[in-house]
């Protein structure tokens, strides 16, 4: 874990690994959208509208897993204050702002002609708009914070009880019966027929590597902003 906690060695490292990432990403998007479109047929029920679970499925589980590594970065700056702990949520957090954001906004118009409306105050879209909400407060708390490469003991604590509507998420078609469909793929195999299922793997895995080059990105930002304010503050002193 302290390998990378020279801001130099991890940015030695993350510079050529991000543009990698982010073109992976784009291609195997870029196959799994045009096979999912073009190459899969039209579910039985739900006819067309099926197809955009190409990107809310993704968006879904990148919402959820970004406040996971949100949470993992809070903990490892309040236990062991990791040097990059802090950068790293800060990171995170904006794409997962904007993942949850897509999820939502899919998620409400795939439920349109599935369901009759755009929204129901059920148990998986409410704690998902939660998550939303959660990634707005962390994003203003770490904004407030004077720290250009950490956040606050308050939000990193704010991150880690955060954490706790992830498994409400995940849990919640199953506990509270709703619109919603159950849990569609699971350790146990999946629901969804195989014709159309396939591309998902090419999305789902393209919009994870987007989604690292993204936070890649954002944390070398971070860190340069930091390196020129703190050069800005050596001038004015000289």
């Amino acid at each position: 874990m302290h390998v990378f906690a020279n801001p130099t060695r991890f940015l030695s490292i993350a510079r050529p690994v991000t543009p990698w990432l982010g073109i992976g990403g784009l291609a195997l998007i870029a196959i799994g959208m045009v096979a999912g479109l073009f190459y899969t047929p039209a579910d039985y029920l739900q006819g067309e509208s099926v197809r955009i679970l190409y990107v809310h499925v993704p968006a879904a589980w990148l919402g959820m897993a970004g406040w996971t590594g949100l949470a993992i970065a809070s903990l490892t700056q309040l236990v062991w204050r990791h040097p990059l702990a802090g950068v790293a949520a800060r990171g995170i957090a904006v794409p997962g702002a904007l993942f949850t954001a897509i999820c939502l906004m899919t998620g409400s118009i795939w439920g349109r002609p599935t369901w009759g409306t755009w929204w129901e105050w059920d148990g998986r879209m409410t704690s998902m708009l939660v998550l939303l909400f959660l990634y707005f407060g962390y994003i203003a708390l770490a904004n407030a914070s004077d720290e250009r490469t950490s956040v606050s003991r308050a939000t990193a604590i704010f991150g880690l009880i955060g954490a706790v509507n992830v498994p409400i998420i995940n849990r919640s078609v199953v506990w509270w019966k709703s619109l919603h469909q159950g849990p569609s793929i699971t350790l146990q195999g999946s629901t969804i027929d195989g014709s159309i299922l396939w591309p998902l793997g090419f999305t789902a895995i393209g919009f994870t590597l987007l989604f690292a080059a993204i936070v890649l990105m954002r944390m070398r930002a971070i860190l340069a902003d930091a390196r020129v304010e703190a050069r800005l503050k050596r001038m004015a002193s000289a």
